[in-house]
């Protein structure tokens, strides 16, 4: 079986078990997002969550932010629920503000973004979500 370039076990491992504090970008308040559920599930793993949204709202007891930028410390992976063509823009605000990876959910692809992401030294997963690859990789923490 090939794996994609963006979907190395490897790097999935690494994200999940090395990544303490997880921006969201689009995360909302509304709990039959799917952002919403996977920052929940997340928070469930021993993970802060940052909610990334234009409005800054508080979800999940965490205060949110507008922009990445906005964030007061270290992020160190930058989830992002936003469809393909306007995801790559939020890779490049991780890279600029620092993050350690990028992760873009489940059917969000951007390979020039992945290519940039990459060249910059930071790690990324694409095309698939924490709480799926979770349980395939438990046996290894």
């Amino acid at each position: 079986m090939t794996t994609l370039p963006w979907q190395d076990p490897d790097t999935i491992r690494s994200v999940l078990a090395d990544s303490r504090t997880w921006a969201v970008v689009g995360l909302s308040g509304n709990p039959h997002r799917t952002a919403f559920r996977i920052a929940e599930f997340l928070q469930g793993q021993g993970k802060q969550i940052v909610p990334i949204h234009p409005s800054a709202p508080t979800v999940l007891g965490e205060q949110g932010y507008a922009t990445l930028a906005d964030v007061p410390f270290g992020i160190d992976c930058v989830d992002v629920f936003r469809r393909s063509e306007a995801a790559g823009e939020f890779a490049d605000q991780a890279v600029a503000v620092g993050a350690g990876s990028v992760w873009f959910q489940l059917g969000v692809i951007d390979e020039a973004a992945f290519e940039r992401t990459r060249a910059a030294g930071v790690p990324m997963v694409m095309d698939t979500c924490p709480k799926i690859e979770w349980p395939r990789t438990e046996w290894e923490r």
